[in-house]
Order: structure tokens, then sequence, then C-alpha cells
């Protein structure tokens, strides 16, 4: 095992279509990277695949690692098996004991989300902040937390999961609540996640298009897209403005899909201080430095968080 700080630094962000590797050198460069389809539905396979993936760049490298796993869900404080996760092949298990017992050492795992918030403010976007708030708006929506360089776990291990948060201040447009997977109505997810944003859009104004599609075409001036992308920034702003003010983070930092959406970060800070317990709001949105590469790069930080 390489000493803190030094050495080979491996990242695993286990998907739940593909398995990807990073490893970073000393200054966070990534020297090696290699994906995989991830076998879902089979646990052992999945857990093969990932040590193949370990061993593979470890040869490649000619280096042994450390070895960080970024995973959907959490890993519960009762037993150390995995809970909430959406690639349900990994609830209950012992994922954590189980790769380390296939790889001989010890390993970190994280959600995702703490990852792509560690990756942020590590050398990212956020880099310097004291407190930052890592947001996903994808197909789910999650979040995470690092405050001094540390992950934030929490209590109950959800520290950061505000996707299912009620919508703040629902009012008409928002109305009927959206039924979420969780067996909640009206979660922050049902209106931000990218399909969300999907469906409303097909439903009021009768066109198939995704979350790419609607922003570009908003771009391009269509009265109806750019309709769908102010009800979300309306929502996306009340919704950050709660985590603000229990929070206070320096700076939130968006990823997933929506974090492409350019016109996000000028007009939700313009809507959310009407909503923020301050006369001044000094929290800065921000895009990502790392882009998709976050979370097998917040993977491979995980043995440099305190």
């Amino acid at each position: 095992m390489p000493a803190h700080g030094s050495g080979l630094r491996i990242g695993v962000d286990l998907g739940g279509t593909k398995i990807e590797l990073a490893a970073l050198d000393d200054r966070g460069a990534i020297v090696l990277r290699e994906r995989v389809a991830t076998p879902a539905g089979d646990y052992d396979a999945t857990i093969e695949a990932i040590a193949r993936l370990v061993e593979s760049a470890e040869g490649r490298a000619c280096e042994r690692g450390s070895i960080g796993i970024a995973t959907p869900g959490a890993l519960s404080l009762r037993d150390g098996r995995v809970k909430n996760a959406n690639s349900t092949w990994l609830n209950g298990r012992a994922l954590k004991e189980d790769l380390e017992r296939r790889l001989a050492r010890e390993v970190r795992i994280a959600n995702d989300a703490n990852c792509f918030a560690l990756s942020e403010a590590q050398d990212g976007a956020a880099r310097g902040a004291s407190i930052v708030f890592g947001v996903i708006l994808g197909t789910g929506v999650g979040g995470g937390i690092v405050a001094g360089g540390r992950i934030l776990t929490g209590a109950n291990a959800i520290a950061g999961e505000w996707g299912h948060n009620a919508l703040p201040l629902p009012g008409a447009e928002d109305e009927p609540l959206p039924p979420c997977y969780c067996g909640r109505r009206g979660c922050v997810e049902t209106y931000l996640s990218g399909p969300a944003m999907a469906a409303e859009h097909a439903r009021l104004h009768g066109e198939s298009l995704d979350a790419p599609r609607i922003a570009a075409r908003a771009a391009e001036g269509d009265a109806g897209c750019e309709a769908t992308l102010q009800r979300y920034a309306r929502r996306l702003a009340r919704s950050l403005a709660v985590v603000i003010n229990i929070v206070d983070p320096d700076v939130i930092v968006l990823g997933g899909g929506l974090s492409n959406v350019g016109g996000l970060y000028a007009r939700v800070p313009a809507l959310w201080g009407a909503h923020v317990f301050s006369d001044e709001v000094r929290t800065r949105l921000l895009a990502p430095a790392h882009g998709d590469s976050s979370g097998v790069r917040g993977a491979a930080w995980l043995w440099e968080s305190p």
C-alpha cells in the first residue's frame, strides 16, 4: 500500500451500465484509464470485474496502488452492507468486505455523489473552498458535502441526499405532485432529474425531447423549451436555497448531464436570493472542472480525505 499522500491512486466508479477505473499520479493526473460493461444483476461477476480492472491497471503501471470505489447508495452503519442503491443487486451485499477479500487489501468506498464533491473540492472547480456541496443532476438527483477536505457522511450515512426532500414552496405550475420511486410524492428528484424535465416538457408541449435537446432548442429561441428551462431554474433555485440555508456552502458544483446547461449558472443565482435567509448570498454556483471524470477521480482521492 502506498503511503498516505504518495503513490498510485486507483479510483473505480461502479455504475449501473459501466465500471470505470482511473489511476492518478502524485499530481492528480490520470495516468491510465479503462472501462468495462457492468454485469448488471450479477453480484459475483461485478466483484470479479472490479478486481480484474485493478489487476490490469497495476500490471500496466508496475505498481500496487490504493483503491477507492464510488458506488450508488451507501454502506449501512448497522451492518456495513450496501443500502439505497439503484443498482439493486448490490443492496444487502457486503461489497467492501468482499472486495477486500478478493483484492487482499483495504478498500475505501463512498457514495458516487460524495466522490464527485470530493473530486471538485480536491483539485477541481471548488479547490480551496471550505464547504462544498456537489450536486448530481442526471438520471436521478443526488448530492454530497465536503467540509475541510473531508466527506461528511452523517449519522445515518445520508448527508447531502437532498433529492428526496420535498420540492420547496410548490405552486400551481408544480402540481400535481409527481410520485417518486421512494414512495413519496413531490420529491426534488421528480422535478429536477433529466427524465423529469423531458416528461414534463412532453406533457405540456407535446414534444418528446431529452434535456440536452430542450436546452439547445431554447438557445435557438423555441418558446416552449425556454418555458421548460425557466420552470426548471425556478425549482432548482428554491431547492438549492434550502441547501444554502442549512449547509451554507462556499461553492455549489453541478454535475450530471444537466450541468451542461450553461444558462443555469446565471439564472439560478439570480433567483435563489429571494429564498436565502441572508441579506447577501456569496455562495458560488460553478460548473465541474472534471466533468464526467469527477466520480472516478473522487474515488481515487478517498485516501486523501481524512
